[in-house]
């Protein structure tokens, strides 16, 4: 059975997002333990519902999936739990299963809506105030669009990426359900994506859509007004990289900030061979017993400085002949740790 693409055009934007995207990810190690899942699910449930209009905060999300009471609005407490329900079983749906995607909208909706878990059977808009914005497609053939969509998605060629931000729009052009399409949306894309790689188990895309809530807005709204999906698409692969961008900066602070963990026995001999005192870089080499050349320093002094675990006495001038190196605070510390971890 042949299926019909989604309208859309490939453009260098899109390329090139998804390359940037592929070589962060290969830097990112994927770290998809229970606590960072639950973290991003509720990350996740937060933002999406927010952009919905739901008014509890992040803390109050927090605490309702915690178990604990929270002052609110109970039909907005119940879109967490629910939203919650869903996230949480992501890595059981499979992307293209119209089953699986009835269910999901069944965990999301449940006791919000009457048809909860089912297509709509009435035609539906969206509006803004009382002007129709996007009317969607005749209900009698829902069914056949979503049939259409996941038949190309599966066998389609294309990149996840690409592949899922089609699909986002798409369900938000069909609208498939009375309620909960922006809802499903974001979810299904996570779950595709989180098939093609696991680290998008504990990558809350929906917090960035979020943030930029109005341009997520209007990149809908341009791709309605074209007839094809390729403005939303750039979107989202804007955002995907934006989110990894902060993922690989914050993996750089952590190496940063554990670097003592990674100091060369040689480079600790260094730091203790400071406590003494003020050194010069032969009296250095000759208090740990190794030939000062260029490669020594080089791979041995050098990235102490570098990470303020020494200093120079005249750092104006790094190559004076009464150039000697000293401990700082945070050398003396690292070798306390060295001590300590070796007992």
């Amino acid at each position: 059975m042949m299926f019909e693409k989604p309208p859309y055009d490939i453009t260098d934007k899109i390329i090139n997002l998804t390359a940037n995207i592929s070589s962060l990810l290969s830097t990112i190690s994927p770290n998809v333990n229970m606590r960072l899942r639950k973290d991003r699910n509720i990350r996740s449930v937060h933002s999406s519902l927010a952009i919905e209009e739901n008014t509890l905060s992040l803390e109050q999300v927090t605490d309702i999936i915690n178990g604990r009471r929270v002052v609110g609005s109970p039909s907005e407490i119940l879109e967490v739990k629910n939203a919650f329900s869903a996230y949480s079983q992501i890595e059981s749906f499979e992307p293209f299963n119209m089953a699986d995607f009835l269910k999901a909208h069944k965990l999301m909706m449940n006791d919000l809506a009457d048809n909860a878990g089912k297509f709509r059977t009435r035609g539906v808009g969206i509006y803004d105030g009382e002007r129709l914005v996007h009317a969607a497609p005749k209900a009698e053939l829902v069914y056949g669009h979503i049939e259409n969509l996941f038949g190309w998605a599966k066998s389609g060629e294309v990149h996840p990426l690409i592949k899922s931000s089609a699909v986002h729009y798409e369900i938000e052009f069909i609208h498939p359900f009375m309620d909960g399409n922006g809802r499903m949306g974001r979810l299904w894309q996570t779950v595709i994506l989180s098939k093609w790689d696991p680290l998008f188990l504990s990558l809350p895309i929906e917090t960035v859509i979020f943030e930029r809530q109005r341009e997520y807005y209007a990149a809908l709204g341009t791709s309605d007004r074209v007839g094809n999906s390729t403005v939303f698409i750039e979107f989202m692969l804007t955002a995907i990289a934006d989110i990894l961008a902060i993922q690989d900066k914050h993996k750089d602070e952590h190496i940063d900030k554990h670097k003592d963990e990674q100091l060369s026995n040689t480079m600790v001999s260094v730091l203790k061979s400071l406590e003494s005192g003020y050194l010069s870089r032969k009296e250095i080499f000759a208090a740990i017993g190794m030939n000062g050349d260029h490669r020594a320093y080089k791979r041995n002094v050098e990235p102490l400085l570098t990470s303020g675990y020494i200093e120079m006495t005249i750092p104006g001038k790094p190559n004076s002949k009464t150039q000697k190196y000293r401990l700082t605070d945070k050398g003396a510390a690292a070798i306390r740790k060295f001590v300590k971890d070796a007992k």
